[in-house]
């Protein structure tokens, strides 16, 4: 800058250089973008749901995310609106559903058919070994829970019964109301699958065992004796 050039204040101020080039504020009247409450403790309530097996009360999941049981009723309320599409998403395809004083995820009812269908046409038909002993199991002590079946056969058995759940070999009949838990008994499919009428044509239970409460697993001849010639093995 020349002296022809100066203005005639003098020279320019370096402060109103500086806060040319400094970045602009924001409006006083800005949108203030902050977290929606409760949106951290939703998504931990819905990883959790999940992987559940069977309905978790309030308390038992506000003990498993470590909130409070007020907090963690009023983010299922809202996890409920969610998936029903009352807020600004889409209704999905599975629901939050309140069963025997618990809480878990289950297919919406008009998409039954479509998921029964997936499952049985898309899945292999062989059945594992564990599978046919847990499937006996139920067969001959039903109406049974989880861990009532896990404590015969000594180990845990809780993917098995989801693939015969998801294979319609057995099914929920009925959950306990003071414990939560869910009682499996088998399926029409499973009378079609071994060629019988009923369960009362199931070959008796004494040649295998002295009683039925010392197990299932290792007993020569178990599998055959409940694989009728079009069971999936």
């Amino acid at each position: 800058m020349t002296i022809d050039e100066m203005p005639a204040g003098g020279l320019p101020d370096a402060g109103a250089d500086a806060d040319a080039s400094a970045p602009e504020t924001a409006p006083a009247n800005a949108p203030v973008t902050t977290p929606e409450p409760g949106t951290a403790l939703e998504r931990r309530l819905e990883a959790i749901l999940m992987v559940v097996d069977e309905p978790q009360s309030t308390v038992a999941l506000a003990a498993a995310v470590g909130a409070p049981a007020g907090a963690v009723r009023s983010a299922i309320a809202a996890l409920c609106a969610d998936f029903d599409g009352e807020g600004s998403g889409p209704r999905r395809g599975f629901e939050l559903r309140e069963v025997g004083g618990g809480w878990r995820i289950y297919v919406r009812a008009e998409h039954d058919a479509l998921v029964t269908d997936y499952v049985t046409t898309q899945t292999p038909s062989r059945l594992s070994q564990a599978a046919l002993e847990t499937l006996a199991v139920v067969a001959y002590k039903q109406p049974i829970t989880r861990g009532a079946i896990a404590g015969i056969r000594a180990v845990n058995v809780d993917s098995v019964v989801r693939t015969l759940v998801a294979r319609g070999l057995i099914t929920e009949k009925f959950t306990d109301a003071e414990t939560g838990a869910i009682h499996y008994g088998t399926t029409d499919a499973l009378l079609g699958y071994l060629g019988i009428n009923s369960l009362d044509e199931l070959p008796p239970i004494s040649p295998l065992l002295d009683d039925g409460t010392q197990g299932f697993g290792g007993i020569p001849g178990i599998d055959d004796a409940h694989a009728g010639e079009g069971m999936p093995r």
